[in-house]
C-alpha cells in the first residue's frame, strides 16, 4: 500500500477585489425595456409583476391536475 501524504488541506484561492463583476443600474422605464414588457406582459398588473413591483401577499396559480379515469 503506498503511504498517505501528510500535509496541510488545499486553502482555496481568494480572488482580487479587482476581478469581482461590476453591476450596472438598469432603467426599467427606458424605450427597450418598455418594448419588452408590452410583448410579455398580458396586463398592467402582470407588467408591474414582472417590474418588481407585485401585490405582496398575493396567491401563486396553481397547476391544474390531471384526472384520472375510473377503472371499472
Amino acid at each position: 500500500m503506498p503511504a498517505k501524504k501528510t500535509g496541510s488541506p488545499k486553502t482555496p484561492k481568494k480572488r482580487s477585489s479587482s476581478a469581482k463583476p461590476t453591476k450596472t443600474e438598469v432603467d426599467i422605464l427606458s424605450p427597450a425595456a418598455m418594448e419588452n414588457v408590452y410583448y410579455i406582459s398580458h396586463n398592467a398588473a402582470q407588467c408591474l409583476e414582472f417590474r418588481g413591483f407585485g401585490w405582496p401577499n398575493s396567491k401563486k396559480k396553481k397547476k391544474k391536475r390531471a384526472r384520472r379515469k375510473k377503472k371499472k
